[in-house]
């Protein structure tokens, strides 16, 4: 089977999807194998269940009456596949990258477009050598617009997500110390990150820059095909102000107020205004777009629990965003705890940066510093440092947080959200 042969069967197809739990009628499974599990064994059952076609890397399985194909790799087929649909493809493409912001960011570009364009977009955290594949076969005849997330955590990785999504314009949100072990460090994110500003300029692309970001500006200041916001003299120049903790912003005398809290989150506002102002959408549209966007995903989300303000941001977490999160809580009015949790692959850093932020929070002075996770509890040496989330809930049952504002911030492997329900 090669990717010719099968790709009029993929155009008669619901979806593709690589969760056998997930399968419908008219689907296509994809079965990846794990490393004690073969996936090729699900073939049949996937038919059964109404799978259009089934592609499988074990040749024992290949039963081509019933549409189960053999290839020598899945991943690779699968990526083959979505290069192919993408060359068919003649639709304006934004792809997105960065330390901090992407998801979020990614949802607002979304929310901004959708006001006057069929968009598709990455669904969740889709955004690896596996998800980028997945969310360009997602794309249907109808779509008008495709905005893809673009994840990395180690050189080379844009690049190749670059030659499957071949994006038409590209937006890195930041250059931050996010997964530094396998950058390398910070100079390597940067590094891993600009690919997406390689590929934009070898295609001949349009690259959309935050001028009052040091590195996007240095990076791209000889290019000729970009969108700039962030100064006076930029394409588009936004305003930020402020209302009860959430964050807005102002083009020239119109509003939006966003649900979304944080000063960090006001570039990702002017991104994905910027976007919408290049595409001709009225800024009356935008900002229905901004005020009616309500994050649901733990990544700047604040909820009202009984008498206290929460802030959730537990999906992600690194010293950049850190910082940013803790910053920005220091403006909360009345009492404030923070629950912190560790933050993950920064390799031979991790405890320079657990104690750098440690003694940040201290400064910053909190009410109360609970942090969660091996790495702060090896440079916290107060009652209040637990090693896992379960130890921080067994705590909570006796010791209820008294603040009126709760910060929680952790890396997702942290599994921080767990104790909300004990707050």
């Amino acid at each position: 089977m090669n990717i010719e042969q099968f790709y009029p069967i993929f155009l008669n197809a619901k979806k593709v999807t690589i969760d056998s739990r997930k399968i419908e009628k008219s689907d296509i499974f994809f079965a990846f194998s794990g490393d004690n599990f073969d996936a090729a064994t699900l073939a049949e059952k996937a038919v059964d269940l109404g799978a259009l076609a089934v592609i499988i890397e074990n040749k024992e399985f290949e039963n081509s009456e019933k549409n189960i194909f053999y290839v020598p790799s899945t991943l690779e087929f699968l990526q083959e596949l979505s290069v192919h649909h993408r060359n068919q493809l003649h639709i304006p493409i934004i792809g997105l990258t960065g330390s901090n912001g992407k998801t979020t960011t990614k949802e607002l570009i979304h929310a901004v477009l959708s006001e006057k364009f069929n968009v598709q977009y990455t669904f969740g955290n889709l955004n690896n050598h596996i998800g980028v594949p997945l969310t360009i076969l997602s794309i249907k005849p109808e779509h008008e617009m495709a905005v893809i997330e673009m994840g990395a955590n180690h050189q080379k990785e844009i690049e190749l997500l670059c030659t499957i999504a071949r994006p038409n314009y590209g937006y890195i949100t930041n250059f931050g110390k996010a997964h530094l072990e396998g950058f390398g460090g910070f100079e390597g994110v940067i590094k891993g990150k600009s690919e997406l500003y390689d590929y934009l300029k070898n295609a001949n692309q349009t690259i959309l820059i935050n001028e009052n970001d040091p590195i996007q500006f240095d990076k791209t200041k000889d290019y000729a095909s970009k969108i700039t916001f962030g100064k006076a003299d930029s394409d588009y120049y936004f305003d930020a102000f402020s209302e009860n903790n959430f964050v807005g912003l102002q083009y020239q005398n119109q509003k939006a107020l966003s649900k979304l809290t944080g000063e960090y989150n006001f570039t990702n506002l002017c991104a994905a205004a910027s976007l919408g102002l290049y595409f001709r959408i009225d800024f009356d549209k935008i900002q229905t777009a901004i005020e009616s966007y309500t994050p649901t995903n733990m990544r700047s989300q604040v909820v009202k629990k009984d008498d206290k303000i929460l802030v959730l941001d537990t999906y992600n977490a690194n010293p950049s965003s850190m910082s940013a999160s803790l910053y920005n809580f220091t403006t909360f009015t009345g009492s404030k705890t923070i629950v912190i949790g560790d933050m993950l692959e920064l390799g031979d850093e991790s405890e320079k940066e657990h104690k750098d932020i440690l003694l940040l929070a201290q400064e910053l002075g909190f009410d109360q510093i609970i942090t969660v996770g091996k790495h702060f509890k090896n440079v916290n040496k107060s009652s209040a440092a637990f090693e896992s989330t379960d130890q921080l809930i067994h705590y909570l049952k006796d010791n209820k947080i008294k603040s009126e504002n709760i910060l929680l911030k952790a890396s997702r492997g942290i599994s921080l959200e767990k104790a909300i329900d004990f707050i």
